[in-house]
């Protein structure tokens, strides 16, 4: 099976070395000296994998040849115009599996080609040090499901025998969306709650000792999460808030757990555009739907929107001196 990666983040870059190790790879990057990079030093993983993978590399989707499986490992923010530079060369028979954090991703990918995609949730983690070197942290698996429209089971088993074949841990699912809403949840109290605090995900977010403990809040913001699940017939596939003890536990004994940031809190400091609107703003929007306010959400939702503003919207602050 041919695979073409698409994006050559953490993520897209622990995708992409291990599957060469079993299959052609091809990884779309953004610019065109990470390209390069790749198709002359390969691609180092260490930590959890000690290896390095040769593979191929292009910054121009024409240069791609055919391939059977897409998988898009952009941030859900850079997916839209990736997927539309991306669209005249995917075949019409290929699976595009999403890697994506929060909802959406697969109403995206429809607006662009007929390909039946694989929906994924994703947990690995690690440091990248450099366009060729990835620091693998944590390998916990990769759910996998058909997504709409929805290829064959056999394919979403295809795909999670090659991944495994691959040295990653992967688990297909009939329906996904309970893995999905688990991270979900997860994604929309630790992302949020990082980025407005600029705290890693540590011992903060459990402790609940004190009335200014930060882990009443992440509480509260998991049961109202958990809330809005069960309003839309969803049976969640993870308790979020043992999602939140167990990692947090994982990074008091893993040693340099702590150096590795939520991703909006990497975001926020780089004055990037976040993922909330997939995130929180999808779990507010569904909240609505179904009839089930979301206070905390809410309001979490609106400071990081207006943490974007205050580098989005740079016009000059008038005197009235």
């Amino acid at each position: 099976m041919r695979v073409c990666v698409v994006g050559g983040g953490v993520i897209g870059s622990l995708f992409a070395a291990h599957l060469a190790r079993v299959s052609e790879v091809w990884v779309l990057t953004r610019r065109e000296s990470h390209a390069e990079a790749l198709n002359k030093e390969g691609l180092r993983i260490s930590g959890k994998s000690e290896f390095v993978a040769k593979l191929n590399a292009t910054a121009n989707p024409k240069e791609l040849p055919p391939f059977e499986l897409a998988i898009v490992c952009t941030k859900a923010t850079d997916l839209d115009d990736a997927i539309a530079g991306l669209a005249d060369s995917v075949p019409p028979d290929a699976v595009v599996m999403t890697t994506q954090n929060g909802l959406g991703a697969e109403a995206i990918i429809q607006r662009h080609g007929p390909w039946k995609i694989i929906a994924g949730v994703t947990f690995m983690s690690g440091i990248r040090h450099s366009d060729t070197y990835v620091e693998y942290e944590l390998d916990t698996p990769t759910w996998i499901g058909p997504g709409e429209p929805a290829p064959s089971w056999e394919t979403v088993v295809k795909v999670a025998d090659l991944i495994e074949q691959a040295g990653l841990k992967v688990q297909a699912m009939k329906d996904v969306r309970p893995a999905q809403w688990s991270k979900l949840i997860f994604n929309a109290t630790v992302n949020v709650v990082s980025a407005l605090t600029e705290l890693s995900h540590n011992h903060h977010f459990r402790e609940e000792d004190h009335l200014w403990s930060l882990g009443h809040l992440v509480h509260g913001l998991m049961e109202e999460g958990m809330q809005v699940a069960r309003a839309a017939g969803i049976t969640l596939y993870e308790d979020p808030w043992e999602m939140n003890l167990h990692a947090v536990r994982r990074g008091e004994t893993d040693s340099g757990a702590y150096r590795h940031l939520p991703s909006m809190l990497e975001d926020v400091l780089a004055r990037r555009p976040t993922e909330v609107d997939f995130i929180t703003g999808e779990l507010v929007r569904t909240g609505i739907r179904h009839g089930v306010q979301t206070p905390l959400h809410l309001a979490l939702y609106r400071l990081i929107k207006a943490k974007e503003s205050a580098w989005v919207d740079q016009s000059p602050t008038v005197s009235t001196v």
